[in-house]
């Protein structure tokens, strides 16, 4: 048996999340996806799935900001995507189009990408429309600006990004979606140039490496400095979980990626990445025909979601000074706080030099 042989008959996931409540709508309850979901919860040991009477989600808020959090985090609600969520959003720099195939996290990052720009309390929801929210990828296969037609990119074809708003390898073994429409991509039923991507930090990849994907999944991992990680990242897979499942995936043949975000300018944070990026290079040592890109994102927050974070995480050591920062403002007025001019040329110069130098295989595609 090879070694990459070796690495698909030995996965055993270190973090899966199963909640404790299930709260499906009536319009969700009629869709034939929702009995995958019921199917795998049951599985799970999932004992409260509930059939809600109408299609409204209530009582989800506790007596405190706190008992809010904990139990919107332990709970997935199963519903109907609206017709807004189901137009594909353009997304650079990442990719060509945005598809959902749910909204919330179970994680519990500090640094929650989703702080501020989810409506309610952080329940996870997912879609039971599936087969309306891969019809995006059959309306807008060979459009866009990032990918579709470009000389840099055009060799990923029609890009469709699935992790905006959802880590979908998170809550895969309750939910199935992400199989689906990587199975379904992967079979050429929606065209042969389309790519799904999508970035994670959890490990449950033993169902996805047993797929046909055909080559038309991009797997990212999101990566960090080993103080990031285990300080600001609650609820997900540790690091070196991660690069043992990036190198399952990439054994069977997955298109693979690196999101080594958010940067954070921590002491002695040269090394710290540095040790990261030898990690990785080791994790991915000897793969045939490796096909891996790199994202590297700063760590930056708006006055909204700082004000949602120190309400989730009141206790966080995570630095959010607006003095040590310099703003950065969107063509709609909006603020963001990000690392002063200086801070970001020096990261920016040496995590270009050293991912090129520690992990050559890597392209990186942008940096922010």
């Amino acid at each position: 048996m090879t070694p990459q042989e070796q690495d698909l008959t030995t996965i055993t996931p270190t973090r899966l999340w199963v909640p404790k409540h299930v709260l499906i709508t009536r319009a969700a309850s009629e869709l034939p996806h929702t009995a995958e979901i019921v199917r795998r919860c049951e599985a799970a040991g999932v004992e409260d799935i509930r059939i809600l009477s109408g299609n409204a989600l209530t009582g989800l808020r506790g007596a405190t900001e706190r008992e809010t959090y904990a139990s919107a985090k332990n709970t997935l609600a199963v519903v109907v995507a609206p017709p807004s969520a189901l137009k594909p959003q353009p997304i650079p720099p990442s990719a060509d189009w945005r598809i959902d195939l749910a909204k919330g996290c179970p994680a519990h990052c500090q640094y929650c990408y989703l702080a501020g720009s989810l409506q309610g309390p952080p329940v996870t929801r997912v879609y039971a429309n599936l087969d309306d929210v891969l019809d995006g990828v059959r309306t807008h296969a060979g459009r866009g600006t990032v990918t579709s037609g470009t000389i840099e990119r055009g060799g990923e074809g029609t890009t469709f990004e699935m992790s905006c708003y959802t880590d979908p390898l998170g809550i895969e073994n309750v939910t199935g979606s992400l199989a689906a429409a990587i199975s379904r991509v992967g079979s050429g039923e929606f065209g042969e140039d389309v790519q799904l991507r999508f970035t994670t930090k959890f490990d449950d990849v033993g169902e996805l490496v047993t797929l046909d994907h055909g080559g038309r999944t991009r797997v990212r991992f999101s990566v960090n400095a080993a103080e990031v990680a285990n300080r600001f990242e609650g609820g997900t897979a540790r690091m070196p979980a991660r690069l043992t499942a990036l190198r399952a995936v990439a054994a069977a043949g997955y298109r693979v990626g690196l999101t080594i975000a958010p940067i954070m300018p921590i002491p002695g944070w040269r090394e710290q990445y540095g040790a990261l990026l030898d990690d990785v290079a080791a994790a991915l040592d000897g793969i045939d025909a490796l096909d891996l890109t790199a994202e590297i994102i700063t760590h930056r927050f708006t006055p909204a979601s700082k004000e949602v974070l120190l309400g989730w995480y009141p206790r966080t050591k995570l630095e959010m000074d607006e003095d040590l920062r310099s703003q950065k403002r969107s063509k709609f007025g909006g603020v963001k706080y990000v690392y002063p001019k200086q801070t970001m040329s020096e990261m920016r110069t040496w995590f270009v030099e050293e991912l090129e130098r520690r992990v050559p295989a890597a392209r990186l595609l942008y940096w922010t």
